[in-house]
């Protein structure tokens, strides 16, 4: 309820680079806080709203310089909901005008809600009220940790979208599975279906209904037990390369979800606590300025710390 709220005059927005290509009617559920999305679809249909005077649908979609008129009104008062907290700055390993890309750390969720209230996008936007936009240009599993594309621009959002949908962007990631990894090169296309548990928590199966992924993985290195491998992502289905070795019999070191969980279990016993899943290599033509851009993120600590302890108490395999 907006039992405390308050009007606000006639206000008059232009268009910039970080709205264009936005609805309407998200622009204005964006801007005007606290008023109810029922209010706001009200006022577009009464054409209270204008771009460059003239009356728009809520479908209409903003082009940079339009004039905006949001009429007055009645936006809830401040509540005591908690603002997503500040935190450790997230590391960045590049930024412009256009786009950030950060390394983000394990057990972080990209985004709030399934049990989350507060992920990367809302610690960012935290950290950094006075950025017009902040969005997220793909996602990587909460579990994983690497690198992360949040777009600055509404333009550069919607053209890397377009680059992640076409396969222009390189993904390439780090994981350790149990056993001996034989091929130096594989190609895994096995098509992944969505479904829901009973539970209601979301997983994924090779199934013939599913949509069409593709993963190339490569040896990189082998010991004793274990084997590293590197994983790059022609398609970006939800769990992919998770369920594309679980599939093939070599689920990743401390997945719990498709894992082997007596063998994770263990795994925690020798010093690896969480899911050896790193996204450490992006490259991609930047989306505005055509620039090629190329960047990397050394394994995290805990994972490299695991590395030295297999170096350390197993011999390492070449054939």
């Amino acid at each position: 309820m907006m039992a405390q709220g308050k009007a606000i005059a006639v206000r008059r927005e232009r268009a910039d680079d970080s709205v264009a290509g936005q609805r309407i009617d998200n622009y204005l559920m964006r801007v005007c806080k606290g008023v109810p999305k029922s209010h706001v679809y009200r006022i577009l249909r009464s054409g209270e709203v204008r771009v460059n005077g003239g009356r728009v649908g809520p479908t209409y979609r903003l082009v940079e310089g339009d004039e905006i008129r949001i009429p007055p009104v009645r936006v809830a008062a401040p509540t005591a909901t908690a603002a997503a907290p500040a935190g450790k700055p997230l590391p960045v390993v590049y930024e412009d005008d256009a786009l950030i890309v950060i390394d983000k750390p394990s057990g972080k969720a990209v985004h709030g809600g399934s049990g989350v209230s507060f992920g990367v996008i809302e610690q960012l936007r935290s950290q950094r009220p006075e950025a017009r936009l902040l969005e997220l240009a793909h996602r990587i599993d909460r579990e994983t940790s690497g690198l992360l594309i949040i777009a600055k621009k509404r333009s550069a959002l919607t053209a890397l979208h377009d680059m992640m949908r076409e396969g222009r962007i390189e993904k390439r990631y780090l994981t350790l599975v149990p056993g001996r990894w034989a091929n130096p090169l594989q190609h895994v296309k096995e098509p992944l279906f969505k479904y829901l548990t009973p539970e209601g928590e979301r997983r994924v199966r090779v199934s013939s209904d599913g949509k069409v992924a593709h993963s190339v993985v490569r040896l990189v290195r082998r010991w004793q037990r274990f084997s590293l491998l590197e994983v790059e992502l022609k398609t970006g289905r939800t769990h992919q390369i998770r369920v594309h070795l679980a599939h093939l019999g070599f689920p990743l070191c401390g997945d719990d979800k498709y894992g082997n969980f007596p063998h994770n279990k263990a795994l925690e016993q020798e010093g690896l606590k969480r899911m050896f899943l790193h996204a450490a290599h992006l490259s991609f033509v930047h989306p505005l300025t055509g620039e090629s851009i190329v960047l990397q993120s050394q394994l995290p600590d805990e994972l490299q710390s695991f590395i030295d302890h297999l170096d350390a108490t197993e011999p390492r395999k070449h054939g």
